[in-house]
Protein backbone atom coordinates (compact mmCIF):
# COMPACT_ATOMS: atom_id res chain seq x y z
CA UNK A 1 0.00 0.00 0.00
CA UNK A 2 1.59 3.35 -1.27
CA UNK A 3 1.74 6.13 1.65
CA UNK A 4 -0.25 8.85 1.49
CA UNK A 5 1.39 12.15 1.90
CA UNK A 6 0.28 14.82 4.36
CA UNK A 7 -0.45 17.77 1.77
CA UNK A 8 -3.43 15.46 0.13
CA UNK A 9 -4.74 14.49 3.55
CA UNK A 10 -4.67 18.44 4.46
CA UNK A 11 -6.70 19.04 1.00
CA UNK A 12 -9.07 16.26 1.26
CA UNK A 13 -9.85 17.35 4.96
CA UNK A 14 -9.90 21.10 3.84
CA UNK A 15 -12.17 20.32 0.40
CA UNK A 16 -8.96 22.21 -1.15
CA UNK A 17 -8.52 21.79 -4.78
CA UNK A 18 -4.91 23.20 -4.54
CA UNK A 19 -3.24 19.96 -4.07
CA UNK A 20 -4.34 18.73 -7.58
CA UNK A 21 -4.08 22.32 -9.34
CA UNK A 22 -3.33 22.58 -12.49
CA UNK A 23 -0.07 24.35 -13.54
CA UNK A 24 1.02 27.04 -16.41
CA UNK A 25 3.10 25.12 -18.72
CA UNK A 26 5.16 28.69 -18.95
CA UNK A 27 5.90 29.54 -15.02
CA UNK A 28 4.62 26.42 -13.62
CA UNK A 29 2.63 28.99 -11.30
CA UNK A 30 -1.03 27.93 -10.02
CA UNK A 31 -3.82 27.71 -13.23
CA UNK A 32 -5.94 30.03 -12.46
CA UNK A 33 -4.54 32.33 -10.77
CA UNK A 34 -5.51 36.46 -9.80
CA UNK A 35 -2.96 39.44 -10.96
CA UNK A 36 -3.77 42.84 -11.78
CA UNK A 37 -3.07 45.42 -14.79
CA UNK A 38 0.81 46.97 -14.14
CA UNK A 39 -0.30 49.01 -17.24
CA UNK A 40 -2.86 51.67 -17.42
CA UNK A 41 -3.76 50.45 -20.97
CA UNK A 42 -3.40 47.07 -22.25
CA UNK A 43 -4.58 45.35 -25.21
CA UNK A 44 -6.64 42.28 -25.30
CA UNK A 45 -6.48 40.62 -28.25
CA UNK A 46 -8.21 37.45 -29.69
CA UNK A 47 -5.14 34.98 -29.73
CA UNK A 48 -1.56 34.93 -28.12
CA UNK A 49 0.29 37.21 -30.57
CA UNK A 50 0.50 40.67 -32.17
CA UNK A 51 -0.85 39.35 -35.43
CA UNK A 52 -3.97 39.05 -33.80
CA UNK A 53 -6.90 41.37 -33.36
CA UNK A 54 -7.30 44.01 -30.56
CA UNK A 55 -10.88 42.92 -29.50
CA UNK A 56 -10.67 45.77 -26.82
CA UNK A 57 -8.29 47.66 -24.21
CA UNK A 58 -8.40 47.82 -20.44
CA UNK A 59 -7.95 51.01 -19.15
CA UNK A 60 -7.93 50.79 -15.49
CA UNK A 61 -4.58 49.97 -14.10
CA UNK A 62 -4.43 47.80 -10.83
CA UNK A 63 -7.76 45.79 -11.88
CA UNK A 64 -7.71 42.50 -10.71
CA UNK A 65 -7.36 39.66 -13.49
CA UNK A 66 -7.97 35.99 -13.49
CA UNK A 67 -5.30 34.06 -15.19
CA UNK A 68 -6.62 31.40 -17.26
CA UNK A 69 -4.05 30.29 -19.39
CA UNK A 70 -0.70 30.56 -20.83
CA UNK A 71 1.36 30.72 -23.81
CA UNK A 72 5.22 31.97 -24.23
CA UNK A 73 4.61 35.61 -22.98
CA UNK A 74 1.00 35.88 -23.09
CA UNK A 75 -1.21 35.15 -20.92
CA UNK A 76 -5.00 34.34 -21.20
CA UNK A 77 -7.03 36.52 -18.54
CA UNK A 78 -10.55 37.20 -17.86
CA UNK A 79 -12.06 40.07 -15.64
CA UNK A 80 -15.04 40.38 -13.13
CA UNK A 81 -17.85 40.22 -16.38
CA UNK A 82 -16.14 37.11 -18.04
CA UNK A 83 -14.69 39.53 -20.38
CA UNK A 84 -11.04 38.63 -21.44
CA UNK A 85 -8.71 37.19 -24.22
CA UNK A 86 -5.09 37.42 -24.55
CA UNK A 87 -2.69 40.03 -22.99
CA UNK A 88 1.21 40.33 -23.16
CA UNK A 89 2.97 39.47 -19.57
CA UNK A 90 4.47 42.61 -19.15
CA UNK A 91 1.21 44.28 -18.79
CA UNK A 92 0.48 42.15 -15.83
CA UNK A 93 2.05 42.25 -11.79
CA UNK A 94 1.69 39.85 -9.15
CA UNK A 95 0.24 42.33 -7.14
CA UNK A 96 -3.22 41.67 -5.59
CA UNK A 97 -5.98 43.68 -6.22
CA UNK A 98 -9.58 43.32 -5.71
CA UNK A 99 -12.89 44.65 -6.70
CA UNK A 100 -15.40 46.01 -4.26
CA UNK A 101 -18.93 44.34 -5.51
CA UNK A 102 -21.25 45.88 -2.32
CA UNK A 103 -22.46 49.07 -2.43
CA UNK A 104 -20.54 50.96 0.75
CA UNK A 105 -18.53 48.33 1.79
CA UNK A 106 -17.50 48.21 5.93
CA UNK A 107 -13.64 47.91 6.26
CA UNK A 108 -13.90 47.55 10.24
CA UNK A 109 -10.25 47.47 12.31
CA UNK A 110 -10.51 43.31 13.18
CA UNK A 111 -12.11 40.67 11.27
CA UNK A 112 -15.27 40.88 13.21
CA UNK A 113 -18.67 42.28 12.32
CA UNK A 114 -19.15 43.78 15.72
CA UNK A 115 -15.37 45.79 15.49
CA UNK A 116 -15.34 49.14 14.46
CA UNK A 117 -15.57 50.38 11.17
CA UNK A 118 -12.98 52.61 9.73
CA UNK A 119 -14.04 52.93 6.32
CA UNK A 120 -16.54 52.23 3.82
CA UNK A 121 -15.54 51.10 0.20
CA UNK A 122 -18.10 52.39 -2.95
CA UNK A 123 -18.96 49.15 -5.41
CA UNK A 124 -16.10 49.02 -7.94
CA UNK A 125 -13.47 50.55 -5.82
CA UNK A 126 -10.57 48.56 -6.42
CA UNK A 127 -8.30 47.68 -3.54
CA UNK A 128 -5.13 46.58 -2.57
CA UNK A 129 -5.09 42.66 -1.14
CA UNK A 130 -3.00 41.62 1.72
CA UNK A 131 -4.18 38.94 4.67
CA UNK A 132 -7.32 36.57 4.43
CA UNK A 133 -8.58 33.96 6.41
CA UNK A 134 -11.48 31.82 5.74
CA UNK A 135 -14.09 34.51 5.25
CA UNK A 136 -12.31 37.74 5.91
CA UNK A 137 -9.83 39.86 4.23
CA UNK A 138 -7.79 42.89 4.88
CA UNK A 139 -7.41 45.52 2.31
CA UNK A 140 -5.88 49.02 2.08
CA UNK A 141 -7.46 51.84 -0.50
CA UNK A 142 -6.96 55.59 -0.65
CA UNK A 143 -5.38 55.77 2.54
CA UNK A 144 -7.39 53.33 4.69
CA UNK A 145 -7.08 50.03 6.20
CA UNK A 146 -9.44 47.13 7.63
CA UNK A 147 -11.15 44.40 6.75
CA UNK A 148 -14.29 43.20 4.60
CA UNK A 149 -15.99 40.08 4.12
CA UNK A 150 -14.33 37.97 1.23
CA UNK A 151 -17.87 37.50 -0.18
CA UNK A 152 -17.64 40.61 -1.16
CA UNK A 153 -14.71 41.00 -3.03
CA UNK A 154 -13.84 40.03 -6.76
CA UNK A 155 -9.87 38.74 -7.06
CA UNK A 156 -9.84 36.03 -4.30
CA UNK A 157 -11.34 32.40 -4.17
CA UNK A 158 -13.27 31.62 -1.46
CA UNK A 159 -10.75 28.71 -0.43
CA UNK A 160 -7.85 31.48 -0.60
CA UNK A 161 -5.71 31.85 2.71
CA UNK A 162 -2.95 34.85 2.64
CA UNK A 163 -0.79 35.88 5.65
Amino acid sequence: MKPIGLGLILAVLLGVSAYAQERGPVTNLPVPRFVSMKASEGNVRRGPSLTHRIDWVFKRRDMPLEITAEYGHWRRVRDRDGAGGWVHYSLLSGVRTVLVEREMLDLHVRPDDDAQVSARLEMGVIARLNECTLKWCQLSAGGYKGWAHKADLWGVKPDELRD
